[in-house]
Protein backbone atom coordinates (compact mmCIF):
# COMPACT_ATOMS: atom_id res chain seq x y z
CA UNK A 1 0.00 0.00 0.00
CA UNK A 2 1.54 3.61 -1.02
CA UNK A 3 2.74 5.17 1.79
CA UNK A 4 3.91 8.80 1.25
CA UNK A 5 7.21 9.97 2.06
CA UNK A 6 6.14 12.87 4.55
CA UNK A 7 5.15 9.53 6.90
CA UNK A 8 1.98 11.62 8.61
CA UNK A 9 -0.67 8.51 7.55
CA UNK A 10 1.54 6.09 8.80
CA UNK A 11 -0.29 4.19 11.88
CA UNK A 12 2.84 2.72 14.94
CA UNK A 13 0.62 0.00 15.74
CA UNK A 14 -0.92 -2.07 12.87
CA UNK A 15 -1.65 -4.83 14.98
CA UNK A 16 -3.90 -2.48 17.73
CA UNK A 17 -5.82 -0.95 14.43
CA UNK A 18 -6.12 -4.40 12.90
CA UNK A 19 -7.81 -5.73 16.33
CA UNK A 20 -10.04 -2.63 16.50
CA UNK A 21 -11.61 -2.89 12.90
CA UNK A 22 -11.95 -6.62 12.79
CA UNK A 23 -14.19 -6.35 15.74
CA UNK A 24 -16.71 -4.47 13.89
CA UNK A 25 -15.71 -4.78 9.72
CA UNK A 26 -15.56 -7.72 8.15
CA UNK A 27 -12.43 -8.60 5.39
CA UNK A 28 -12.64 -8.24 1.95
CA UNK A 29 -10.61 -11.58 1.12
CA UNK A 30 -8.34 -11.66 -1.85
CA UNK A 31 -6.49 -14.28 -3.57
CA UNK A 32 -5.35 -15.63 -6.63
CA UNK A 33 -5.82 -18.87 -8.68
CA UNK A 34 -6.16 -20.12 -11.90
CA UNK A 35 -8.74 -18.18 -12.95
CA UNK A 36 -7.73 -14.33 -11.69
CA UNK A 37 -8.56 -12.58 -8.76
CA UNK A 38 -10.95 -13.81 -6.46
CA UNK A 39 -12.91 -11.86 -3.70
CA UNK A 40 -15.12 -12.49 -0.84
CA UNK A 41 -16.46 -10.34 2.02
CA UNK A 42 -16.48 -12.30 5.47
CA UNK A 43 -16.14 -11.41 9.48
CA UNK A 44 -12.86 -12.36 10.67
CA UNK A 45 -11.75 -12.87 13.86
CA UNK A 46 -8.37 -11.42 14.84
CA UNK A 47 -5.63 -12.96 17.55
CA UNK A 48 -2.88 -11.64 18.05
CA UNK A 49 -0.89 -14.16 20.02
CA UNK A 50 -1.59 -16.71 17.25
CA UNK A 51 2.33 -16.71 15.84
CA UNK A 52 4.38 -13.63 14.93
CA UNK A 53 2.41 -11.58 13.67
CA UNK A 54 -1.39 -13.06 14.78
CA UNK A 55 -3.99 -14.49 12.87
CA UNK A 56 -7.41 -13.98 11.47
CA UNK A 57 -10.11 -17.29 11.13
CA UNK A 58 -13.22 -17.02 8.91
CA UNK A 59 -15.31 -19.33 6.87
CA UNK A 60 -17.08 -19.31 3.27
CA UNK A 61 -19.60 -21.63 2.01
CA UNK A 62 -18.18 -24.78 0.72
CA UNK A 63 -19.49 -23.84 -2.73
CA UNK A 64 -17.46 -20.99 -3.08
CA UNK A 65 -14.74 -21.24 -5.86
CA UNK A 66 -12.59 -19.33 -3.50
CA UNK A 67 -13.10 -22.56 -1.66
CA UNK A 68 -12.00 -24.24 -3.66
CA UNK A 69 -8.86 -22.70 -5.13
CA UNK A 70 -7.53 -22.70 -1.39
CA UNK A 71 -8.43 -26.30 -0.68
CA UNK A 72 -6.82 -27.43 -3.97
CA UNK A 73 -3.58 -25.63 -3.02
CA UNK A 74 -4.02 -23.15 -5.51
CA UNK A 75 -4.31 -20.09 -3.66
CA UNK A 76 -2.70 -20.13 -0.65
CA UNK A 77 -1.44 -16.37 -0.42
CA UNK A 78 -4.18 -13.83 0.21
CA UNK A 79 -4.38 -10.13 1.57
CA UNK A 80 -7.47 -9.76 3.64
CA UNK A 81 -8.44 -5.33 3.55
CA UNK A 82 -10.27 -4.45 6.55
CA UNK A 83 -11.68 -0.64 5.84
CA UNK A 84 -12.56 1.49 8.79
CA UNK A 85 -14.50 4.81 8.73
CA UNK A 86 -14.29 6.81 4.95
CA UNK A 87 -15.44 10.14 3.35
CA UNK A 88 -15.22 12.18 0.82
CA UNK A 89 -13.52 15.70 1.75
CA UNK A 90 -14.84 18.49 -0.35
CA UNK A 91 -12.05 21.85 -1.46
CA UNK A 92 -14.63 24.20 -0.01
CA UNK A 93 -13.62 23.29 3.30
CA UNK A 94 -9.83 24.33 3.20
CA UNK A 95 -9.33 27.64 4.60
CA UNK A 96 -6.43 27.65 1.33
CA UNK A 97 -9.61 27.46 -0.65
CA UNK A 98 -10.01 31.17 0.31
CA UNK A 99 -6.77 31.59 0.66
CA UNK A 100 -4.97 31.10 -2.50
CA UNK A 101 -7.70 28.73 -4.56
CA UNK A 102 -4.88 25.69 -5.21
CA UNK A 103 -6.71 23.22 -3.23
CA UNK A 104 -8.22 19.51 -5.10
CA UNK A 105 -10.83 17.35 -3.25
CA UNK A 106 -9.66 13.82 -1.15
CA UNK A 107 -10.88 10.94 0.47
CA UNK A 108 -10.32 10.32 3.78
CA UNK A 109 -10.42 6.96 5.13
CA UNK A 110 -8.92 4.49 7.76
CA UNK A 111 -7.38 0.72 6.14
CA UNK A 112 -5.30 -1.88 7.21
CA UNK A 113 -3.93 -4.88 4.84
CA UNK A 114 -3.16 -8.33 6.40
CA UNK A 115 -0.91 -10.34 3.66
CA UNK A 116 -0.45 -14.00 4.37
CA UNK A 117 -1.36 -17.96 3.94
CA UNK A 118 -4.05 -19.34 3.86
CA UNK A 119 -5.00 -22.78 5.52
CA UNK A 120 -8.68 -24.26 4.79
CA UNK A 121 -10.17 -25.76 7.99
CA UNK A 122 -12.88 -28.17 6.96
CA UNK A 123 -12.65 -30.23 10.72
CA UNK A 124 -15.97 -29.76 12.31
CA UNK A 125 -14.78 -29.56 15.58
CA UNK A 126 -12.66 -26.01 14.19
CA UNK A 127 -15.65 -25.60 12.86
CA UNK A 128 -17.67 -25.41 15.53
CA UNK A 129 -15.35 -23.74 17.25
CA UNK A 130 -14.93 -21.08 15.35
CA UNK A 131 -18.73 -20.19 15.09
CA UNK A 132 -19.43 -19.99 18.68
CA UNK A 133 -16.59 -17.75 19.02
CA UNK A 134 -17.90 -15.33 16.32
CA UNK A 135 -20.79 -15.31 17.46
CA UNK A 136 -20.06 -14.53 21.30
CA UNK A 137 -18.25 -11.77 19.66
CA UNK A 138 -21.19 -10.34 17.81
CA UNK A 139 -23.83 -10.60 19.93
CA UNK A 140 -22.23 -9.42 23.32
CA UNK A 141 -23.65 -6.62 24.79
CA UNK A 142 -26.83 -7.16 23.46
CA UNK A 143 -29.92 -6.95 25.84
CA UNK A 144 -30.96 -10.59 24.85
CA UNK A 145 -27.73 -12.09 22.83
CA UNK A 146 -27.97 -15.23 20.74
CA UNK A 147 -26.13 -18.49 21.55
CA UNK A 148 -25.51 -20.90 19.49
CA UNK A 149 -26.88 -23.09 22.41
CA UNK A 150 -30.29 -21.64 21.56
CA UNK A 151 -30.47 -23.67 18.17
CA UNK A 152 -31.94 -27.35 18.65
CA UNK A 153 -29.56 -29.84 19.54
CA UNK A 154 -27.78 -30.77 15.98
CA UNK A 155 -28.52 -28.08 13.96
CA UNK A 156 -25.52 -26.44 14.53
CA UNK A 157 -23.34 -28.94 13.59
CA UNK A 158 -25.40 -29.37 10.40
CA UNK A 159 -24.96 -26.13 9.25
CA UNK A 160 -21.02 -25.78 9.67
CA UNK A 161 -20.82 -28.59 7.11
CA UNK A 162 -21.95 -26.00 4.51
CA UNK A 163 -18.95 -23.97 5.39
CA UNK A 164 -15.19 -24.27 4.61
CA UNK A 165 -12.88 -22.62 7.43
CA UNK A 166 -9.60 -20.34 6.67
CA UNK A 167 -7.03 -19.45 8.89
CA UNK A 168 -4.88 -16.79 7.59
CA UNK A 169 -1.43 -16.64 8.84
CA UNK A 170 -0.29 -12.97 8.75
CA UNK A 171 3.18 -12.01 7.44
CA UNK A 172 2.99 -8.62 7.44
CA UNK A 173 0.59 -6.04 8.11
CA UNK A 174 -0.14 -2.50 6.72
CA UNK A 175 -2.44 0.22 8.02
CA UNK A 176 -3.04 3.82 7.45
CA UNK A 177 -4.92 6.52 8.75
CA UNK A 178 -5.15 9.14 5.90
CA UNK A 179 -7.11 11.79 7.91
CA UNK A 180 -5.69 15.05 6.22
CA UNK A 181 -2.47 15.06 8.31
CA UNK A 182 -0.70 16.54 5.41
CA UNK A 183 -2.89 19.79 5.42
CA UNK A 184 -2.72 22.95 8.11
CA UNK A 185 -4.75 23.15 10.91
CA UNK A 186 -7.31 25.51 9.45
CA UNK A 187 -7.76 23.53 6.84
CA UNK A 188 -8.51 20.10 9.24
CA UNK A 189 -10.76 22.15 11.25
CA UNK A 190 -13.00 23.14 8.03
CA UNK A 191 -12.99 19.83 7.03
CA UNK A 192 -14.00 18.57 10.71
CA UNK A 193 -16.82 21.31 10.58
CA UNK A 194 -17.69 20.17 7.12
CA UNK A 195 -17.90 16.53 7.85
CA UNK A 196 -20.01 16.84 11.45
CA UNK A 197 -22.72 18.53 9.68
CA UNK A 198 -22.64 15.39 7.08
CA UNK A 199 -23.94 11.74 7.25
CA UNK A 200 -23.08 9.32 10.31
CA UNK A 201 -20.80 7.67 8.78
CA UNK A 202 -19.11 11.11 7.89
CA UNK A 203 -19.43 12.35 11.56
CA UNK A 204 -17.65 8.95 12.44
CA UNK A 205 -14.70 10.10 10.13
CA UNK A 206 -15.01 13.97 11.76
CA UNK A 207 -14.36 12.10 15.04
CA UNK A 208 -11.40 9.93 13.74
CA UNK A 209 -9.76 13.71 12.72
CA UNK A 210 -9.79 14.98 16.38
CA UNK A 211 -8.28 11.77 17.77
CA UNK A 212 -5.24 12.77 15.70
CA UNK A 213 -5.64 16.14 16.61
CA UNK A 214 -5.79 15.78 20.25
CA UNK A 215 -3.13 16.49 22.53
CA UNK A 216 -0.66 13.08 22.91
Amino acid sequence: MYQPAHGRFAVPDPAGLLAELAAHVPATLVTVGPDGLRASILPMLFDADDGPAGSLRGHLARPNPQVRDVAAGLATDALAIFNGPEAYVSPGWYEEKRRTGKVVPTWNYVTVLAHGALVPHPEPEWLLDHVRRLVDRHEAGRDDPWSVDDAPDGYVETQVRAIVGLELRISRLEAKRKLSQNRSAADVAGVIEGLEAGSALERVVAAEMGKETAPR
